[in-house]
């Protein structure tokens, strides 16, 4: 895949965050958004708008498993997720009045946790965080619990196909299997799996599932929502009731065709793209116990996987703390010496606190403050690794000589 790049981007290790959009994507962007047509008019101009969505709609529903009248276009992951969460409660509420509870993994993303504790404030749900161990995976047991104990009054479960944070990837069939003995609806968020591990909306038997396309090649503002065409889902916003009836809106026809063509050709090349990627990671991963030995590795152990060979952690993703540094002044040291990382979540970024995640795995909160987040792309190189081994060493020096400063001054005070 040839991607586009700005001039002189540095070593950009961020690309859990975003990464560049492919050369064909943009093409296919460019050559949509030269055409005029309102993919719900009747007239030919409209029809050739619609053909694209419906031809985009079938490739992204052949690329995820998923039938085409399952792919609800959204403007990206954020929406699709407060679709999934909120329409899917109130979907389920309309049923039956007792479904007021909701299931949702304490290290999920904000996308999904804030929706679910906004319906406890303002619908009447009940939110349950669901355990996970100290590498980040599902505590099955804890599910299991809850669904024998309050079958009745649950709504749904949503567990993210794989962390965006530490990379850790979860057991979702065996969610789905446990949720759907009680006939209770699973929705995952698959942004950071797909183009990484193996994606497959049928095949993993789960109710409604999150995507999105700045992940993975396409541009941003663009994702969908796969939802089962029995799945109860209410509509968030009302208009003049696109797509199914549950997400009203003009639709992005030039994003749209954009992230069909970033979709297939990120699953199209996944296995050769995550088999370089890994090995680029483990490269990162040796390098930075070398230079920084006091850094510790969050999340599953790259090399660990289940006994089907699923990884255990994503190929593109290393994640480390570091004893006595702010993550905010590894960061920005960083920056200075051009290299692009994150601490955690970019829709996070600039809150002073420790990472939700982190905290869930058990992680000591002075701990969980100096978290650094290396995540891999298409355009990610030896030279990007070499240039972060380069300036770590005196980066964690001089953020740990800073926190010193700040401790003492902090007691002075």
């Amino acid at each position: 895949m040839t991607v586009t790049t700005s001039p002189d981007p540095g070593a950009y290790l961020d690309h859990a965050a975003t990464t560049p959009m492919s050369s064909a994507a943009l093409e296919a962007f460019v050559a949509a958004a030269g055409r005029t047509g309102n993919a719900s008019s009747l007239h030919s101009a409209g029809r050739a708008a619609r053909r694209v969505v419906e031809e985009s709609r079938e490739a992204a529903a052949a690329a995820l498993g998923a039938r085409p009248s399952e792919v609800i276009f959204t403007a990206g992951g954020t929406e699709s997720d407060n679709l999934a969460v909120k329409g899917i409660f109130w979907g389920r509420r309309s049923q039956d009045s007792r479904r007021r509870r909701v299931l949702v993994s304490a290290v999920e993303h904000h996308a999904v946790l804030d929706p679910a504790f906004w319906l406890a404030g303002h619908a009447g749900a009940e939110i349950t965080l669901l355990p996970v161990d100290a590498e980040g995976r599902l505590d099955l047991d804890a599910l299991r619990a809850e669904l024998a104990a309050h079958a009745d009054e649950i709504a749904l479960v949503s567990v993210m196909w794989a962390n965006n944070e530490v990379g850790a990837v979860q057991p979702v069939r065996d969610v789905v299997r446990l949720a759907h003995q009680h006939g209770v609806p699973v929705h995952t968020d698959a942004i950071q799996a797909v183009g990484q591990v193996e994606v497959d909306f049928a095949a993993s038997g789960v109710d409604a599932m999150t995507v999105t396309g700045h992940k993975i090649g396409g541009p941003v503002g663009v994702g969908a929502l796969l939802a089962r065409r029995d799945l109860a889902l209410e509509a968030v916003s009302h208009g003049g009731g696109q797509e199914r009836g549950v997400r009203s809106g003009t639709l992005d026809v030039p994003a749209i065709r954009a992230f069909s063509v970033a979709l297939t050709d990120a699953v199209g090349r996944r296995e050769e793209h995550a088999a370089r990627l890994a090995a680029l990671r483990d490269t990162l991963v040796d390098g930075v116990r070398r230079v920084a030995p006091r850094a510790v590795l969050r999340g599953p152990d790259p090399a660990s996987s289940t006994p089907d060979g699923v990884p255990d952690r994503l190929p593109a993703n290393a994640h480390f703390t570091f004893p006595g540094a702010e993550g905010d002044s590894l960061l920005y040291l960083l920056d200075s010496a051009g290299v692009q990382a994150s601490t955690g979540s970019a829709c996070q970024a600039g809150v002073p606190q420790p990472s939700h995640v982190l905290l869930a795995m058990g992680v000591e909160e002075a701990d969980a403050r100096g978290a650094l987040r290396f995540s891999l792309g298409a355009t990610s190189t030896a030279q990007d690794v070499e240039a972060l081994l380069d300036a770590l060493p005196g980066v964690v020096e001089r953020a740990r000589a800073a926190g010193l400063v700040s401790a003492r001054q902090g007691g002075a005070a």
